[in-house]
């Protein structure tokens, strides 16, 4: 999987800023990756399966093909329970934003990939859902946690410098995406 430089960067810099106890403004977000022991990991579970995801899916500089079979699962479309492959950066920015937040609460997934019949039908009841959204791709998620509000997420997730970043307050949840680094809501 092609990562550009500068999606790379953001998301090292991300990874990095774990091994420093991270200010409340994540201003540390953006140190050098060195050294051994570099692993990802990402923790999910889902309201609407009841399924479960924690897993390491990167080892030293590798993807695990398998543990990325396994979140491809996982982020299926659970109305048309169709795969897609999803963009590891995506992952790769969830995964950073949750060791920056310092919890070990798994995210609440509430979206991942979306097939074009789930994606329009959802725009049929909302005006907030995109007409090419990058859910269609496998390249962004709607995530939650109990433990931390929809700014600390927004802000752990923008600290990545490396895709979109969506608050949505008034349905608790933030969007994360692989595409141009941009911000929306409130």
């Amino acid at each position: 999987m092609t990562i550009t430089n500068v999606t790379r960067r953001g998301l090292l810099q991300a990874f990095a800023a774990t091994a420093v106890a991270a200010a409340p403004t994540y201003s540390n977000a953006f140190g050098l990756l060195r050294g051994a022991g570099d692993i990802r990991r990402v923790q999910m579970y889902s309201g609407r399966t009841g399924e479960k995801v924690n897993t390491i899916y990167w080892v030293e500089g590798e993807y695990i093909p398998d543990a990325l079979a396994e979140i491809n699962y996982f982020m299926r479309d659970w109305r048309t329970n169709e795969t897609k492959n999803i963009d590891a950066r995506t992952v790769d920015i969830m995964s950073a934003a949750h060791r920056l937040m310092d919890v070990s609460e798994p995210y609440m997934m509430l979206s991942g990939y979306r097939s074009p019949k789930t994606n329009n039908m959802l725009r049929s009841r909302s005006s907030g859902v995109a007409k090419n959204s990058l859910h269609m791709r496998g390249q962004a998620a709607d995530l939650r946690l109990a433990s931390r509000s929809v700014s600390q997420m927004a802000k752990a997730a923008a600290a990545c410098n490396a895709g979109g970043v969506g608050k949505y307050s008034r349905s608790n949840f933030v969007h994360m995406d692989c595409g141009q680094v941009r911000s929306w809501g409130s």
